[in-house]
């Protein structure tokens, strides 16, 4: 796995400190308490970086660690459970990721270049060593020291902790299950290299009621710099992401599915992840063409826990209202001025947004409003919605290219776009005249026809006047 790793990591080292998660390496269970399992994962963190990482004890230079664990059950991925953060304390000069490493011996106040660290899940579940994520922003990667003191009441505390019912396997038949770790570093964070710092790796549920434990998937390896989210799409190749970049804060992700029903309607699944936006968000806004009807409305969120939330509150575990009209579907909860523990999107949390309409999918643009005051106040992004442009701009064609196969007699016409925002939307080509309307899968669509001996004309009818017409010659 090593030889693997370095591979993967060593392509172009970043500017300046930069921490990943190089490998979840173990897991362990704490114990159940009320219908809650705690667990605890280990973590490899690598500077792939071309300077030293801080990794100081008893101060406010050195990273933490998020621990999340999401399921994939009937289409709709979710977030499960979430830990506290482990803070560092030093560092082992190891070489998971690079045998360039030449950090010299012994638990350092620092990570070196190409070196890496291992943490394990007894230490990341160790609960005198876990603060609240509430403390940290992730965006510059600073929080106060000593972290807030917060007591521990049971084996639960601080841990990343799972309702059962989310295990159990006669109620999740099929789930697929994820577990995360996520470093946040202020260094590596004030030099932008912030966005690579979570990774996944399957997990399977072994045991029975009240008795749940995780497992590794035999044969997986640590997803290294994919953010748990992109699982999804790993998993579904119906699934779409897209990334939203907040000015001067941090990053979103939001991925999406739309299934037909075979009946006039389509379900709509969005997952809105915000990997380290301090900002957070407060609202969630899908158009809906007028006069749609729109049912089976839902959302998930995931509860923070142990007591955790900012100003001396906790943290609100309320859903996000929702109203159907005007032309839009909006989730929203309580703005930061009215509430500063209102159930926000916090950094390191993933909520679900759903409902089906009658409907077919058109590309649409998404509204998240941010929940801390400041400029802009909300950002969008292209996913599918209901009622949306079903026209592929020519801006979106990369290419447009036309043969013929004389073995067989046909001519095959392709349009290839530049990304796969416009996927599941229709392209029209036209082969001699005979027009063909097809859905574009994998940023791709193909029609095919046998048309003979000669010479044979390919256009891209639909979006028009995009690229000129093709002739290809079958002799």
């Amino acid at each position: 796995m090593a030889v693997v790793l370095m591979f993967a990591v060593r392509a172009g080292a970043q500017v300046g400190p930069d921490v990943i998660t190089g490998s979840l390496s173990e897991l362990e269970r704490w114990g159940t308490v009320n219908g809650y399992t705690a667990f605890s994962v280990g973590t490899i963190s690598c500077n792939i970086g071309d300077q030293n990482l801080e990794w100081i004890a008893d101060s406010n230079r050195h990273p933490v660690i998020a621990q999340n664990l999401y399921r994939l059950k009937d289409g709709q991925f979710e977030q499960i459970g979430m830990s506290w953060l482990k803070h560092g304390f030093c560092a082992l000069q190891q070489t998971l990721c690079s045998d360039q490493c030449n950090g010299g011996f012994g638990c350092l106040d620092y990570l070196s270049v190409n070196c890496s660290d291992p943490y394990s899940a007894g230490l990341n579940g160790n609960q005198f060593g876990l603060g609240p994520r509430s403390e940290v922003n992730p965006v510059t990667g600073s929080f106060p020291w000593p972290y807030g003191d917060y007591p521990i009441v049971n084996d639960l505390s601080f841990r990343l902790q799972v309702n059962n019912r989310d295990l159990n396997p006669s109620r999740n038949e099929g789930a697929l299950y994820f577990i995360e770790g996520h470093y946040v570093h202020r260094q590596d964070a004030t030099r932008d290299n912030d966005n690579n710092n979570a990774s996944y790796r399957r997990v399977r549920v072994v045991g029975s009621e009240p008795n749940y434990n995780l497992f590794f998937v035999d044969g997986t390896t640590t997803q290294q710099m994919r953010p748990a989210i992109l699982a999804w799409e790993d998993f579904d190749s119906t699934v779409k992401s897209a990334t939203i970049d907040v000015p001067s804060d941090g990053r979103f992700i939001v991925a999406y599915k739309v299934t037909d029903n075979g009946d006039g309607t389509y379900n709509y699944e969005y997952a809105v992840y915000n990997m380290n936006s301090h900002r957070s968000g407060q609202s969630f806004t899908i158009p809906v063409t007028p006069g749609a009807i729109v049912t089976n409305v839902g959302y998930h969120d995931i509860d923070h826990h142990s007591g955790e939330g900012e100003n001396g509150g906790a943290y609100k575990g309320t859903d996000w209202a929702v109203t159907v009209g005007d032309g839009f579907i909006t989730w929203t909860t309580d703005d930061y001025d009215t509430d500063v523990n209102a159930n926000a999107l916090r950094w390191g949390t993933l909520f679900n947004f759903r409902f089906t309409a009658n409907v077919a999918p058109g590309l649409s643009t998404a509204i998240l409003g941010l929940f801390r005051p400041g400029t802009p106040d909300a950002v969008d992004v292209d996913v599918l919605g209901p009622g949306g442009d079903t026209t592929v701009p020519c801006g979106a064609i990369k290419k447009f290219v036309a043969r013929c196969n004389p073995t067989s007699g046909k001519v095959i016409g392709k349009v290839v776009t530049n990304n796969d925002a416009y996927d599941g939307l229709p392209v029209e080509i036209g082969i001699d005249g005979n027009v063909r309307s097809v859905a574009l899968v994998n940023r791709r669509a193909k029609y095919s026809r046998i048309a003979g001996p000669g010479s044979h004309t390919v256009e891209l009818v639909t979006p028009a006047a995009c690229k000129d017409p093709i002739e290809v010659n079958c002799d």
